[in-house]
């Protein structure tokens, strides 16, 4: 008998807030703000990934967002806080996503854990390589440019994504279906799909679903 899939959504994530009845609506200089701040977000998460974090400048950061040289500052305290920001901001939408592949696999009939490891798999790779995805790989290019206090803030949201795999490799080890130890192989795991920002070329036939099946392939044992 096929083990149920161990994964469930998680019951601590807290819904889009809702505008609360009688609460003045937002003013058009408000709705800027967090339109701009949005804006130095995507600037930077681009630049960081394609110069780097030292050789790019908050001048850089401004004029790829449209903004006057001195607009970055109004929103963020230094460069360093920008980096900060636009990590936090990728590890906020990796969760979002995963807990929305999450539900999704939840409506299918009893899946199995190998199913949930490639809903995780496949979430994962989009995160990386979908639509605007310079965010995860900004974190793995400049995790040590961050402070101590920058890195645990940080850590606090990449350890909630990544505990919705600890029970599915444990089920798949049990199970007999994942070659070696599950805390190891969720390190290999990872550490291969976030390699894979090096090398991955959308031109190319390959697609995401061709990789999280290659991906599971490479991990598990095939099923009897």
């Amino acid at each position: 008998m096929n083990t149920p899939c161990p994964i469930r959504p998680d019951p601590t994530a807290e819904p889009a807030p809702r505008r609360a009845r009688g609460r003045p609506r937002k003013t058009a200089g408000e709705r800027d703000d967090g339109n701009r701040r949005q804006a130095l977000l995507h600037a930077a998460a681009r630049l960081f990934r394609q110069q780097g974090f030292a050789a790019t400048s908050t001048r850089d950061i401004a004029a790829a967002a449209g903004m006057r040289s001195g607009s970055p500052f109004y929103h963020f305290e230094s460069k360093e806080a920008l980096l900060a920001a636009v990590m936090l901001e990728g590890m906020d939408r990796a969760v979002h996503r995963q807990q929305v592949a999450i539900v999704a696999s939840a409506t299918e009939p009893m899946p199995v854990p190998r199913e949930c490891l490639r809903v995780l798999v496949r979430s994962h790779l989009e995160v990386l390589l979908g639509p605007d995805s310079d965010f995860i790989p900004v974190m793995l290019y400049e995790w040590r440019s961050l402070s101590p206090a920058q890195r645990t803030e940080v850590n606090h949201l990449k350890d909630r994504y990544e505990a919705a795999w600890v029970p599915v490799l444990r089920a798949l080890h049990d199970s007999g279906e994942l070659r070696g130890d599950p805390g190891l192989a969720r390190l290999m795991l990872f550490g291969a799909l976030n390699w894979s920002v090096q090398w991955f070329d959308p031109a190319r036939r390959a697609s995401l679903d061709d990789l999280a099946d290659t991906a599971l392939h490479l991990f598990l044992k095939d099923p009897a």
